[in-house]
């Protein structure tokens, strides 16, 4: 029989247990509720109409008397009422003309005392019956609820062991093969189902046996053929498993470190690396990812070469499993000595450049100051367009020249900072003098909230005030006319943050992690825009171990900040 059906088999079961409980309760109360409504119909009403007609008959007053008979001849249900209502009809038509006959009196009174009495006694008789009625549902209800109860209970306690010994021996099986015993069988008798099942499990153990001795000449194979491919890669490559044992290095690895993989593998990284300087060095703080980028000098192929360093984390998700199992490290060096030298040409190529350019841009803007000089001849209006044109492509040529001369600056590492306590007063001071100008053409206001309390900040003046002019000629230049830019100082525990807040369009939050890039610009940067000046002003604020962000959110403006650290 099949597991559905005995599942629905037994439901219906003790559905009907419910509904036969409930018909035989009703069943019960029905007729003890209709043999209760009789006695209160027939009987009570007979008797509460004899009491009125005593009360009447005491009171000499045949009206009331005449009602309650008349009641009382229309509720004639018990044997021998009628002729005691009947009796009591004529003594009463025989009163009603002789009130104060005493023996009429007397008769009329026994008469209503036989109604009253062949009533009370059909009450103590229906009562004995009700309760004979109450008894025998009590009985049936417990002899069927008893039967229901047990075979129930019967069936609550062997049919969950029906259902889950069969899916708690599968569990242990299926643990079992997840831990390689293929010989793991499943034994069930029964033909529905779990007997299915448990054909369907050993079959599946049997295959599972049968590939895993048919798989393991593979497994070799397929790990020799990933062994050649470590080892023909052009980047020294060290894998470690989760212990910090040396499982492989491949041949570049064994010419930086010196050593023969074959005296490394199988050995602990610790160990190893006790003998070996190089080794030590890459696998200090395996978890530390600010390590990873850090390039490193290494001695290979007969000269000094660059190396950044990449460890990566391996992990693994076993076959049936949801959370995944740290299985290892690799170490990854990627040789990057042709990319530094192609930089450092790169470099001395742009400083020389930008040193070359300074000096016939300096001559063409000393040329347009003397055309300008009326003292040598007025300008017609062609001609003083034409030179403000040259005029402000002269001071962008100024501009990049300067920022590619700091930027080759910054990327030689000679960049000279001239660090001395400075209070913030005077850094924001020095910024608003210089962008005077741009900001009364665009008529902007400048607020600026700045205590004179502020402790003094360790920094280079200059470069300091160059990066905070560098925001606020960027706010100057994407604020509308006539409106606010916020200017701002304030102590964040042991640091000052500084703060240039603007109502421009804002930059979108894909856009903010790569703004301080060089040569990175946004989508509405403007042609102006070279992309190093906030690259240069990042590069000038971390020299000084400071830090710079952004927090800007897409029509709100943008708040553009660097923290210097206080003076000790």
């Amino acid at each position: 029989m099949k597991i559905k059906r005995k599942l629905s088999l037994g439901l219906f079961f003790l559905f009907s247990v419910i509904i036969l409980l409930i018909l035989l309760g009703s069943v019960y109360i029905l007729r003890f509720s209709d043999e209760s409504k009789a006695i209160l119909k027939d009987n009570y009403l007979s008797l509460e109409c004899a009491e009125n007609m005593l009360k009447a008959l005491d009171a000499h007053r045949a009206d009331s008397l005449e009602k309650y008979l008349a009641l009382q001849e229309k509720n004639i249900t018990e044997v021998n009422e009628d002729v005691f209502t009947e009796k009591t009809r004529k003594l009463f038509e025989k009163w009603k003309t002789n009130k104060n006959d005493t023996l009429t009196v007397l008769e009329l009174r026994q008469g209503l005392y036989q109604i009253a009495e062949v009533n009370r006694l059909a009450i103590v008789r229906k009562s004995d019956v009700t309760q004979q009625t109450a008894s025998e549902g009590t009985i049936w209800i417990g002899i069927v609820g008893t039967l229901c109860f047990i075979i129930s209970f019967t069936l609550i306690i062997n049919f969950p062991g029906y259902i889950a010994n069969p899916i708690s021996q599968l569990t242990e099986s299926i643990k079992a093969i997840a831990n390689r015993n293929y010989d793991e069988r499943l034994h069930f008798e029964s033909k529905d189902e779990f007997g299915e099942l448990a054909e369907a499990f050993n079959s599946m153990s049997s295959k599972l046996e049968e590939y895993e001795n048919s798989s393991l000449a593979q497994l070799l194979s397929e790990k020799k053929r990933i062994e050649t491919l470590i080892n023909r890669m052009h980047h020294p490559i060290i894998g470690l498993d989760e212990t910090g044992v040396i499982l492989f290095i491949n041949k570049e690895a064994e010419e930086i470190l010196g050593a023969k993989a074959s005296d490394l593998k199988g050995r602990g990284v610790k160990e190893a690396a006790a003998a070996n300087d190089l080794l030590r060095t890459l696998t200090h703080q395996l978890n530390d990812s600010d390590q990873l980028n850090a390039p490193l000098r290494i001695y290979s192929h007969g000269k000094e070469s660059f190396f950044t360093k990449e460890i990566i984390r391996v992990t693994s998700v076993p076959t049936g499993e949801k959370e995944e199992l740290f299985i290892g490290y690799v170490i990854l060096l990627n040789d990057i000595t042709q990319y530094k030298e192609r930089d450092l040409a790169k470099t001395n190529f742009l400083a020389t450049v930008s040193h070359e350019l300074k000096t016939p841009i300096s001559s063409i803007k000393m040329g347009l100051t003397l055309l300008k000089d009326e003292r040598i001849g007025s300008l017609n209006p062609e001609q003083q367009k034409l030179i403000d044109t040259i005029q402000g492509d002269s001071d962008r040529l100024l501009k990049i020249t300067g920022e590619l001369l700091n930027l080759t600056q910054l990327e030689s590492g000679n960049i000279q900072l001239n660090l001395k306590p400075t209070t913030p007063p005077s850094i924001i001071q020095y910024a608003l003098n210089a962008v005077k100008v741009q900001t009364a053409a665009k008529k902007l206001n400048i607020v600026v909230s700045c205590p004179d309390a502020l402790p003094s900040v360790l920094a280079d003046p200059d470069k300091t005030a160059w990066v905070l002019i560098n925001f606020l000629t960027n706010a100057i230049r994407f604020s509308p006319e006539e409106a606010t830019i916020g200017v701002r100082a304030e102590q964040l525990e042991n640091t000052i943050e500084f703060s240039v807040r603007d109502l421009g369009k804002g930059i979108e939050l894909r856009y903010q992690t790569q703004i301080f890039d060089r040569y990175f610009r946004a989508p509405n940067a403007g042609e102006s825009s070279t992309g190093l000046g906030l690259s240069i002003s990042k590069e000038f604020i971390e020299a000084q171990r400071g830090v710079i962000g952004v927090r800007s959110e897409i029509g709100k403006g943008s708040l553009f900040f660097f923290k210097l650290p206080v003076v000790a």
